[in-house]
């Protein structure tokens, strides 16, 4: 799943490319990837792209006062082209679910004449989430209305932070929970509570100060760096850079590059988390969800 540190990198590639230019071409080929009806989707055409906005997950098109949103969700990705093809998209036909088409000056033309670039939202599998939206304001989509700050904004203080860990949750949900905190997902909480040394299962409010400080410097730290590599790339790049710079996520049965010990997993219905017991629970090797309990 695509997380703050890849959207803010599709953020700057997309502002980059598109600014100024005019979206001449929209096609959805999925009706279920489209949660809106008014505005309809076809007033997007025609109109200047004014910029391109990061909102946690979700991406934001400004099109002269009509704002095209989509959120990736787990399995969407966005595949760039600077030679998009003309011809209509059969609907239900591929992993495509929208198709985006920019040229460099207003047209009311739809046979693809004069296309400089565009962009196809993708989403692999058969659950389908990715989610698109055409609305005035982006306050008028729910997810980004219901938002927690971004941890990378000058607003996300210490205090700020420290409000938000006065929750008895575990904090790897509470870091996962958009409406906390927005921006982060399961694998950079993995990664920030790995820096933190923190488990996953640590009630947050019992956090002691210097774990506390440690937390703080670590969503900082991690998604700061992740963004500062995500930033120049082109789409079909982030992925992989994703992927390396990983220590715990994905690396289950590896060795921590911190301790030495064996990265651990716990498997949930429809996920899984990854820590290193070594750098995170003294050692304590977590029990599989699944069982509802800690192995002793």
């Amino acid at each position: 799943m695509p997380e703050l540190p890849e959207v803010a990198g599709l953020r700057a590639f997309l502002d980059a490319k598109l600014r100024g230019t005019v979206l001449a071409k929209v096609q959805i080929t999925s009706f279920a990837v489209l949660k809106t009806a008014d505005p309809p989707y076809a007033v997007l055409e025609g109109r200047t792209v004014d910029g391109v906005r990061r909102f946690g997950k979700f991406l934001c098109l400004d099109l002269d006062g009509v704002h095209f949103v989509f959120h990736l969700a787990k399995a969407g990705w966005l595949r760039f082209t600077e030679d998009p093809s003309p011809a209509p998209l059969r609907p239900g036909a591929g992993p495509i679910a929208a198709r985006l088409a920019f040229s460099a000056r207003r047209t009311e033309s739809s046979d693809g004449g004069g296309f400089l670039m565009g962009f196809d939202l993708t989403e692999a599998g058969s659950k389908k989430s990715l989610a698109v939206y055409v609305v005035r304001d982006p306050q008028e989509v729910a997810g980004i209305a219901s938002l927690g700050p971004d941890p990378l904004a000058p607003e996300f203080t210490r205090e700020v932070f420290d409000g938000i860990l006065s929750a008895a949750q575990q904090i790897k949900g509470l870091l996962r929970s958009q409406s906390v905190v927005a921006g982060i997902g399961n694998a950079y909480s993995d990664e920030i509570l790995h820096a933190a040394r923190i488990s996953p299962f640590a009630i947050a409010k019992t956090l002691d100060g210097d774990s506390r400080d440690r937390l703080f410097a670590a969503i900082g730290g991690i998604l700061g760096q992740a963004v500062e590599s995500a930033v120049g790339k082109a789409p079909g790049e982030l992925k992989d850079s994703k992927r390396t710079t990983m220590r715990v996520h994905g690396r289950t049965g590896q060795q921590c590059p911190v301790c030495g010990d064996t990265v651990r997993e716990v498997s949930f219905a429809d996920t899984a988390l990854q820590y290193c017991p070594g750098c995170q629970t003294n050692g304590k090797i977590l029990a599989d969800r699944r069982t509802s309990r800690f192995l002793k």
